[in-house]
């Protein structure tokens, strides 16, 4: 039956409304709470855990909440409470100058069993978490750094030396110190203490992403952000008829947006959850067989590599039940490959950005993941549009353009970049994605191209121009432009087109290695192309299209 709006009908089957243009979720709408209550998304969090449903049982008890597949170390929920809260008080009560809510923490380390009490922690408190990438350079950090201007710094021994001093100094994560500080006694209840007063509004997260100037830019969350995000998979969460909590392993790094929602997302649903410090594939199906995984995050290469490699006959993988894959899209082909291999596991797919929280489309049952190469439909709380780049004018069903979001999901803006969020919100709240895609006739979200020019390597994000301004700094290059060049086991490489100086020599082998010395890894240029000139419009902007179709009708690269 269609629903209506104060705007017009909104058609049943797709969430379409023609008289607004606009496209709305089909899914079941989650409770809110009121907008102005002081809440933080750990305050909500917990709350799930005295209402009913998945959580009804309380998981504060002995039931695991984390196993630490690196170190070896597993903690029960009532550990993992217990630790969050004794690390809290430990931050208010710190000298010589405690933790104040509004207070920024950066956060540089990989995936441990200390990461998750530490941004629970740090969230109740309304301290600002900005956990950035261990593999970043100095030079990165830095820009990172002044973004967001923090008052501590949380790493590890191995990463400390790249931060320079901070107004509340660095606390090294893997130390007697903050051991201590997640042993401080506590005398409250564990289930009524009370955490400082928390504004929906506030900010919980400053999260980085690249944009198409090659600047990294500081994603600004709201603590009502991730609460309206939780709202939705909580209240539209999957009944598991396995009769044991569920048990995800995570492959994707806790910086990022993925990550980061995810981990709340196994405490709002009471879930036991299984890390890796440095993803390693065969230790992944290792680990999938010794601790029975059920559920996955991950990105397209990994689903790749389940499909294709033969190293994964040597595992016993049958617990598995559900890939959630997200990053970057996953090509129809693969995706049914991966079926043919294992046939009961569902694959869940989905689109989001740093700038929605998390996920704005996903699938749901296997039904709806059956469609292959779709993104899914539009999650909980969120409107759409699909826009003409051209014209401006929205499209129905069917048109492609750029998808355009609007919802509580969506971010306060870039972090001290007043130009860079004022180019991407519209006058009415639409957050510009960067995206070509369609919505199909049922409400299904198809991602067709990028508007923006991000390189996706295993679903980190490339900005081009960065390397590019890094390869006309060398002596011998006199014109340069970077493409992504597609790869069956990352998505996407970076590939160079370079212009050589006069009477230069250089090669490729030192091009890749002078990029490599100042960029993290996910971001070396991996293949390069000599070539007379970069094509550009007659604005200079550089014709992109007309080298990937290049490289691809070129193969092998020159080196």
């Amino acid at each position: 039956m269609a629903r209506t709006t104060s705007g017009g009908t909104i058609d049943p089957r797709n969430g379409y409304c023609s008289k607004t243009m606009t496209f709305h979720s089909l899914r079941p709408q989650p409770f809110l709470p009121e907008e102005t209550m002081p809440l933080s998304v750990i305050d909500y969090v917990f709350s799930l855990h005295q209402s009913t449903g998945v959580a009804a049982d309380c998981p504060f008890d002995s039931t695991t909440f984390l196993i630490d597949a690196t170190a070896g170390l597993s903690f029960t929920y009532a550990q993992f409470i217990r630790r969050v809260h004794s690390l809290t008080r430990s931050l208010q009560i710190r000298t010589p100058q405690p933790l104040r809510k509004g207070h920024v923490a950066f956060i540089l380390s990989p995936a441990s069993h200390r990461i998750p009490p530490l941004y629970f922690a740090l969230l109740a408190l309304g301290v600002v978490v900005s956990p950035a990438n261990p593999l970043a350079t100095e030079s990165e950090l830095s820009h990172m750094i002044k973004l967001t201007k923090p008052a501590i710094a949380f790493a590890t021994t191995s990463d400390s030396y790249k931060l320079p001093p901070l107004p509340l100094g660095t606390i090294i994560l893997d130390s007697p110190e903050f051991d201590s500080l997640l042993a401080c006694p506590i005398q409250n209840n564990l289930r009524t203490s009370k955490f400082p007063s928390v504004n929906q509004s506030d900010s919980a997260a400053i999260l980085y992403s690249s944009g198409t100037t090659g600047r990294i830019k500081g994603v600004e969350l709201t603590h009502r952000n991730f609460i309206a995000f939780l709202a939705g998979l909580y209240h539209n969460r999957v009944k598991h008829e396995t009769g044991r909590r569920w048990v995800s392993l995570f492959t994707v790094p806790l910086f990022h947006v993925f990550g980061f929602s995810m981990v709340m997302r196994v405490v709002a649903l009471a879930e036991t959850m299984v890390l890796m410090e440095r993803f390693d594939f065969e230790k992944m199906l290792g680990a999938v067989e010794k601790y029975k995984i059920m559920a996955m995050p991950v990105s397209p290469p990994i689903v790749v590599a389940l499909a294709k490699s033969e190293v994964v006959k040597r595992y016993d993988l049958s617990s598995l039940a559900t890939l959630a894959c997200g990053g970057a899209p996953l090509g129809k082909d693969v995706a049914q490959r991966f079926k043919a291999r294992f046939p009961k596991v569902e694959l869940v797919q989905g689109y989001g950005l740093t700038e929605t929280a998390g996920g704005a489309t996903r699938t749901i049952g296997a039904e709806e993941s059956e469609r292959y190469g779709s993104a899914g439909r539009l999650g909980e709380l969120l409107e759409a549009r699909i826009v003409d780049p051209s014209s401006g004018k929205s499209l129905p069903p069917g048109g492609r353009g750029e998808l355009w979001l609007r919802g509580p999901i969506i971010m306060k803006g870039y972090v001290r970049d007043e130009a860079a969020t004022a180019a991407t919100f519209d006058q009415e709240g639409w957050l510009k994605t960067g995206d070509i895609c369609y919505f199909d006739s049922d409400g299904f979200l198809y991602v067709v191209d990028r508007l923006k020019e991000l390189i996706k390597y295993k679903a980190y994000q490339v900005p081009p121009a960065e390397l590019e301004r890094l390869l006309l700094s060398h002596s011998e290059i006199a014109d340069a432009a970077v493409v992504p060049y597609p790869d069956e086991e990352a998505g996407q490489i970076p590939m160079a087109f370079v212009v050589r100086k006069p009477a230069s020599s250089i090669t490729g082998a030192q091009v890749m290695d002078f990029i490599a010395k100042q960029v993290a890894p996910y971001k070396k240029i991996r293949r390069v192309s000599f070539i007379n000139s970069i094509p550009r419009n007659p604005s200079g902007k550089i014709l992109r299209r007309r080298l990937v179709d290049q490289a691809l009708s070129d193969m092998p690269a020159k080196l």
